[in-house]
């Protein structure tokens, strides 16, 4: 190919591209052609590699040549890009205008906490505030800390109080049943003196008004050198009535958990139907008191367990269902509607 061959077929592809350009309506199509006239397999580039062919005396003058028709290309080039994107501009603007700004916007809807949330953060800060640390613990638990290290021996008749879920080829994992786990494990890694809650989710074999499968539970303990049973009944006296407000009725009575001795059970006033009670209410059963949590002093065998001397501390523990204060806080008559997902339910809060 000589100089003149190369500039006519330049001058072609020069022509070629000014025909094209104005066809060409977005940038997506811009790019393609700009790829097939200068990218690697394109329609100048071909015919840059063919400067090679040239006679070695007439190759200043071929370059030559290229360059003008190749800064004449790009030139063609970005004046037509400038020209895709005002077009582009234009057409936004002008479907903008097309929208009435006048009318309302529509309005997201703000996201709320579950009130099971609500109920468990206002619980963690009221017990924060009275100086107890936060620990926890796995959800899948064996039966030792479950169970035996806090009392429970393998045929002991408290255990059918908390009908468990074991897992399927494990004999000896199971679902937890209440937080304690976690405070066997905190006594085992720490000294006294220990002041701690433990909140969490516990699984146990219940469904009815007033019980779910699975609920969030908050324990207690604390262990010093001098702990009594004066000292739970003002802990847990100061919390409830910052939970339920200072006049609500409050009452405590004996009753029995393997890993406490003495215990008691803590009862306040139905907030369903109140004091009196009412006949066929599913919460008091017409009796006007509802239990709402279970405490009592460390049995020193529970102590013996994890190695704390029994002669030396004392403690008491507690445990409260996060459900249940849920329920009665927000005058709830079944803890099913925590878990159906109903949104009739849940804008309320």
């Amino acid at each position: 190919m000589d100089i003149e061959e190369l500039k006519k077929a330049l001058e072609a592809v020069l022509k070629d591209v000014q025909a094209k350009l104005p066809q060409v309506q977005n940038e997506n199509d811009f790019r393609q052609f700009v790829a097939s006239v200068t990218g690697r397999k394109g329609t100048l580039t071909a015919l840059i590699k063919k400067l090679s062919d040239i006679p070695q005396e007439n190759r200043p003058e071929a370059g030559k040549i290229i360059n003008n028709i190749k800064t004449t290309i790009e030139d063609e080039f970005n004046r037509h890009l400038e020209k895709i994107k005002q077009q582009t501009i234009e057409k936004k603007t002008t479907q903008s205008l097309q929208t009435d700004i006048t009318l309302p916007g529509f309005r997201q809807k703000a996201g709320k906490l579950h009130p099971l949330r609500r109920t468990l953060s206002e619980i963690v800060h009221i017990f924060s505030c009275m100086g107890f640390d936060i620990a926890e613990g796995p959800e899948v638990e064996t039966d030792w800390y479950n169970f035996e290290a806090l009392g429970f021996p393998p045929d002991h008749p408290a255990r059918q109080m908390q009908a468990t879920f074991y897992i399927r080829n494990f004999r000896n994992l199971l679902l937890r049943t209440h937080t304690s786990p976690v405070q066997i494990r905190h006594m085992i890694k720490f000294r006294p003196p220990i002041k701690i809650i433990a909140p969490g989710v516990v699984y146990r074999h219940d469904d009815d008004p007033s019980h779910s499968p699975m609920f969030t539970q908050v324990e207690g303990l604390v262990v010093d050198d001098h702990t009594t049973f004066s000292d739970l009944k003002g802990t847990l006296e100061m919390f409830l009535h910052e939970m339920f407000g200072h006049d609500v009725p409050i009452r405590f009575r004996p009753s029995f958990f393997p890993f406490t001795e003495p215990s008691g059970e803590v009862d306040i006033a139905c907030p369903i139907c109140g004091i009196k009670g009412r006949e066929g209410c599913s919460i008091c059963k017409g009796s006007g008191w509802t239990e709402i949590l279970g405490c009592g002093q460390v049995d020193p065998v529970v102590f013996e367990n994890v190695g704390i001397d029994p002669e030396n501390y004392q403690g008491y523990a507690f445990g409260l269902g996060v459900d249940r204060i849920a329920m009665f806080k927000f005058g709830i008559d079944s803890i099913q509607h925590f878990y159906k997902n109903d949104p009739r339910f849940l804008e309320q809060f």
